[in-house]
């Protein structure tokens, strides 16, 4: 029986620990032929980025003695398109975008190189999963690799709806903490951001941002209070961004009208 394909990537850069968990916990299943496609190197917060007029290189990435993957110059959405159309020699049965370092819930996703790279793996119709768990400064990524596996098995098995991804999040806390999972709605949480003026050696001005991270509202069955809460969080994302509710209410405007 042919292995199933899945495709890996992250916007951390190729070397990250997260990306190093997920390869080695999907290799260990015997059914799965895993291939890396990432950043070289960090590329958090670029969102859905894309490069159009420079030139991508890539180059083979070894760990050890042993072929790792490929290691791109470009952003997550870049690593998939080149997986997709060049590298790889068949599209991938799944995509497989972290396991990133730091939470991907509320407004945050619209930023997340992470969740865009899943994005990008949906616009060539490949289920796509991104993974993230909320913990920046010293993630224990045993837990998010253990249940990207059971998620993999799953998505093969039973595919996504079309223009959907899955935006995974893993709480904070010990694997016998976890009080289970729960299918969330994107929160209206937000990086409160302020930036930091200061001036070099030469005197000229420049601004480092930095900030905190808010909850602006409380809803039981949002991705930010569900991690907080010590759930597994998945929120389904559909990256047609028309709001439907809305088009009565501009219908009502009459431009048309205007033009004549």
């Amino acid at each position: 029986m042919e292995k199933k394909l899945i495709l890996i990537t992250n916007d951390d850069g190729i070397k990250a620990e997260g990306l190093s968990a997920l390869y080695t916990a999907l290799r260990k299943d015997n059914g799965f032929d895993i291939k890396v496609v990432a950043p070289d190197r960090e590329r958090s917060a670029v969102g859905h980025a894309i490069t159009v007029f420079d030139p991508i290189s890539v180059k083979k990435e070894t760990k050890g003695k042993d072929f790792f993957g490929y290691a791109v110059d470009g952003t997550p959405a870049d690593c998939v398109k080149l997986a997709i159309k060049a590298i790889l020699k068949k599209k991938p049965d799944l995509l497989i975008s972290g396991i990133n370092r730091g939470p991907n819930v509320g407004e945050d996703i619209i930023y997340s190189g992470t969740v865009s790279a899943a994005t990008e793996g949906t616009i060539y119709e490949v289920p796509s999963i991104a993974m993230s768990i909320d913990n920046l400064k010293n993630p224990d990524y045993h837990i998010a690799a253990k249940f990207a596996v059971k998620m993999a098995k799953i998505v093969i098995k039973k595919g996504l709806p079309k223009k959907t991804l899955l935006n995974i999040n893993i709480p904070n806390t010990a694997e016998d903490k976890i009080k289970g999972v729960k299918i969330t709605c994107q929160s209206t949480a937000k990086f409160k951001e302020y930036f930091i003026k200061r001036a070099d050696p030469r005197g000229r001005d420049y601004y480092w941002m930095d900030g905190d991270f808010v909850e602006v509202t409380k809803n039981k069955n949002d991705d930010y209070s569900a991690i907080k809460n010590n759930y597994i969080s998945i929120t389904p994302v559909h990256y047609d961004m028309t709001a439907y509710d809305k088009i009565n209410f501009f219908e009502e405007w009459h431009i048309d009208k205007d033009m004549k």
